[in-house]
Order: C-alpha cells, then sequence, then structure tokens
C-alpha cells in the first residue's frame, strides 16, 4: 500500500525515521511530507534516504516558473496516488488546522485534498493535549472516521509528566494496518498461545527456551486487524500486549493448557504457537538451592501435551500447530500434523541466523492435510502471520464447501 506519511514539528519527529522503516518493511510505500516546523528537528534527507523518494517540504518551488506551476497542484496528485494518510507525530496545530479546514502547507492542503483512511498519532505537552480546544478538535476527526492513536504517559520534553508522549510505533503501525486489512475475519473467534512457558527449579531458578513470543504475538495482532476477537494467553514476554485482544498472563505448561481449556468453549480457531516447555522437574525445591549443594542430577517427567489434548476434543474448530526443529522439517511437521490431529503445522527450522526465535523475522513451511507443503519466503512476522491467516481463511472456506456439497 502507498502511504504519505506527515511529520509536523515536534521533538518527536525523530521517531517518525523508525516509523517510516517500519512500514517499508511491512512492504508499504511511503512518501514523507515535513512540515516547516518538522525541518527544525530532522531533515529531509533522512527520510529520502530511507524512502528512495522526494521528500515533500513545501507546496511551492521557486526553480523555475514550470516547477512553480508542478508543485502548486502536486497536493492534489500525491492525494489521489496513495491510499493513506498518517500523521506522526501530530501537533495540536496540525490537528486544529486539519479540524477546521486550514490549508496553509503542502500537508494541510494535501489533507482536504485526500479521501481515504487517515490515522492521526498526537504528541504534545500534556497540559496541550488536555486542553479543551485540542479535545474539541480530536473530537471532530474522529466523527470523521479518522484514527487516532492516543499518546502514552511519560516524561515529556518540558520535564513534566503525563500523556502526551508519541505512542510506541509498534502501535501506530498497527493501526495502520488495521486500516489497511480486510475484516475476513469477522465472524471468528482466535485462540492464540504465544512465548514460552516456565517450569520452576526453585523459588529462583526456572527451566524455559529462547521463544520470544514475536511469532504469536504478530498472529494476535493480524487476527485483530482482519476483524477477529482473539483471546491471547501468552506465556512470560517482553512484548506490549496488541490493543484490543483478550489477554491471559501464564507461565507454566499446566498454567498454559488450563487457560487455554478454560476459553476452548468461545474458540472457532486455535493457534498454537507458544512454545511450551516439553520436560518439568518431578520435585520444586521450597528453597533455593545453594551452589554448593549435593545436587548433581534432576529428575524430569513430560509436561502436558496441550497440542495433542486440543486434537482430541477440539470439535469443528480449526486447529494449527507450530514445529520448531533443527532438521528433518518436513517428515516432523507431517508426522505432528497426524499424531495431533491438527489441519495445519506451521514448521520453521531454528538455530538460523536472522529467523525464528528472537528474530523480527522468520521463513516458514505450510504443511497441511491435503499433502501440501507451502513455503513462505522469509519476511517480518507480521508479514508471516497475514500469509498464515490467509491459509486458515482458505481452509474455513474449503470446510464450508464441502459442507455445503455434502448437505
Amino acid at each position: 500500500m502507498r502511504i504519505v506519511l506527515g511529520i509536523s514539528g515536534g521533538i518527536a519527529a525523530y521517531k517518525a525515521a523508525e516509523l517510516s522503516r517500519q512500514l517499508i518493511r511491512n512492504g508499504h510505500e511511503v512518501q514523507a511530507v515535513l512540515t516547516r516546523a518538522a525541518e527544525e528537528f530532522v531533515r529531509p534527507l533522512t527520510f529520502a534516504s530511507l524512502t528512495g523518494r522526494k521528500v515533500i517540504t513545501d507546496i511551492f518551488s521557486s526553480a523555475s516558473p514550470e516547477a512553480t506551476l508542478s508543485s502548486a497542484v502536486e497536493h492534489i496528485g500525491v492525494a489521489r496516488e496513495h491510499d493513506l494518510l498518517l500523521v506522526a507525530p501530530a501537533t495540536a496545530n496540525v490537528i486544529a488546522k486539519f479540524a477546521h479546514g486550514l490549508a496553509d502547507d503542502f500537508l494541510s492542503t494535501m489533507y482536504l485534498a485526500f479521501r481515504g483512511p487517515v490515522v492521526i498519532a498526537p504528541a504534545m505537552n500534556n497540559n496541550m493535549w488536555e486542553h479543551d480546544a485540542t479535545r474539541a478538535n480530536l473530537e471532530i476527526l474522529r466523527k470523521r472516521g479518522h484514527v487516532i492513536v492516543d499518546p502514552d504517559d511519560g516524561f515529556l520534553a518540558c520535564g513534566t509528566y503525563g500523556p502526551g508522549r508519541l505512542a510506541e510505533n509498534d502501535q501506530i503501525v498497527a493501526a495502520v494496518e488495521r486500516a489497511f486489512a480486510p475484516k475476513d475475519f469477522a465472524a471468528e473467534t482466535m485462540l492464540v498461545t504465544a512465548g514460552p512457558t516456565q517450569e520452576p527449579l526453585d523459588p529462583v531458578r526456572y527451566l524455559t527456551n529462547r521463544s520470544s513470543g514475536k511469532m504469536g504475538y504478530a498472529i494476535a495482532q493480524a487476527g485483530l486487524d482482519r476483524g477477529a476477537r482473539v483471546i491471547l494467553v501468552s506465556a512470560p514476554v517482553n512484548l506490549r500486549p496488541p490493543m484490543g485482544a483478550d489477554v491471559i498472563s501464564v507461565r507454566t505448561a499446566q498454567q498454559m493448557r488450563d487457560a487455554v481449556m478454560a476459553h476452548l468453549e468461545s474458540a472457532t480457531v486455535i493457534v498454537k504457537c507458544a512454545a511450551v516447555a516439553d520436560f518439568r522437574p518431578v520435585a520444586v525445591s521450597g528453597q533455593k538451592i545453594k551452589k554448593g549443594a549435593s545436587v548433581r542430577s534432576i529428575e524430569f517427567e513430560p509436561t502436558i501435551d496441550i497440542l495433542g489434548e486440543l486434537g482430541q476434543v477440539r470439535g469443528d474448530r480449526l486447529l494449527i500447530g507450530f514445529a520448531a526443529e533443527t532438521e528433518n522439517l518436513e517428515s516432523y511437521a507431517r508426522a505432528k500434523l497426524n499424531a495431533k490431529n491438527c489441519d495445519m503445522i506451521v514448521a520453521n527450522q531454528v538455530g538460523n541466523s536472522g529467523t525464528g526465535f528472537d528474530a523480527d523475522f522468520n521463513e516458514v513451511f505450510l504443511t497441511l492435510r491435503s499433502g501440501e507443503y507451502i513455503a513462505v519466503p522469509k519476511a517480518e512476522k507480521r508479514v508471516i502471520a497475514d500469509r498464515i491467516l490467509d491459509r486458515i481463511l482458505k481452509l474455513r472456506l474449503d470446510d464450508a464447501r464441502r459442507t455445503s456439497t455434502t448437505a
């Protein structure tokens, strides 16, 4: 998709550089538009380098009469050629211009000509954010159907603490993706598990694995963007929960199993992405095991097989499992598909540099009951998540066709 990224003048303008990079990594084209005030904080060359496109900073050019005529109507062309307008950061001044139809620079003039979805991420002093005028202007924009990504609380450039700090880039990107996404999962309730479970050895130590939870969180976010209700059962991770998901925090494999079963009734699609520990200590010490203790070995027992249990009680729900392997990827994935009674296994080979555990990118293979083994090339995990959901949607449509034919 083609995005106009409007950057207005505030200390948060520097964050727009990484924001543009994230949007490009997600497959979007970005046209940066800087206000004159924004140029006091960031240079156009930064965005030209990141986007590979000319940065627009003024509605007129004095280079030549022909250039002046071209730039005088450029805002119309930009408005027609792009799919979404994102303003981040949006100052109180820009918000007021948009609300009241003032057009005295390229960004505000282009806004009046733009007919696509608009996402606005405000950033300003907390008193300015809470002022009646700002609140009224934001309400006008909301009534127009614009998406407002509210700022976070935090320490502000003026030295105060409160609301007004630009939202994190992942929240802004999520709002953009949601605006673009088809609402083809509106009839689904997705139960997603994510993250590495932890099995305690004593009150201090536990066994876990290298999973970051990023893939599961990306799937949860993709489901939300595409209209699903999402129940996210999450083991401990250092990630912000997707806005709008029902999040249940767990730690051990047993706790994850109990949470999944407690919410199974309402689910129509189950995506078991969590990296669940396969073993746990038979006995957990009530006190910290001291370094000089005589313990030389620890006895383990298998944890509960959540995916296997789901395969027995799934009913007509779609069941998607994951397989992280270091070898024989296809054969292990197909064996797991059959043993666990899944509709699809998402397999990825761990140990490769730049993909898999704790990485922002992934490369997976979709193993299906039909015998298909579909490669999904390396991409951002959020992009991979949509490819997985695309295939889930096809499975749902195939089920509906079979039911219709049988009837």
